[in-house]
């Protein structure tokens, strides 16, 4: 039923992924199929710019690739059945591209607890749910 799990994480927070990649692993085991571990960073303000080095996004980039490589080696899933991504962009926007683009039957995410804050300007779990194409399980911590 789910043989292609989107798992989008927070490399500033990756507690918080624990329990989504273990759902996904239990899921992506128990249906055969494969994890992507996707991490998104965020667009560089233009104000910013001048003040960071020439090669600041490809610097990012890389460090993000890095931490999903060692966050999906200890995540207990089979290395043929586990890759990674990072993105660039808007997180809600971002996610559901990669989610169309595996062609993804389930993401798996975790969210923080709703506040105040995030009645009136959302989620991105919200947005996620709201706008995804395939089904969306959102693990509380």
């Amino acid at each position: 039923m789910f043989k292609s799990i989107l798992v989008p994480i927070d490399l500033a927070d990756t507690e918080l992924a624990k329990p989504a990649i273990a759902t996904a692993a239990m899921l992506s085991q128990t249906w055969n199929g494969s994890v992507r571990l996707l991490n998104v960073l965020p667009m560089t303000p233009v104000m910013l710019a001048e003040y960071v080095p020439a090669d600041f996004d490809a610097q990012q980039r890389a460090t993000s690739e890095e931490a999903l490589t060692i966050v999906a080696k200890e995540s207990g899933i089979e290395a043929s059945r586990i890759s990674t991504a990072v993105r660039q962009g808007g997180i809600y926007h971002e996610i559901l591209q990669e989610a169309a683009a595996i062609k993804a039957d389930l993401i798996v995410m975790t969210s923080h607890r709703p506040a105040m804050r995030t009645y009136f300007l959302g989620s991105n779990a919200g947005h996620v749910v709201r706008y995804a194409r395939c089904s969306v399980l959102v693990v509380r911590h």
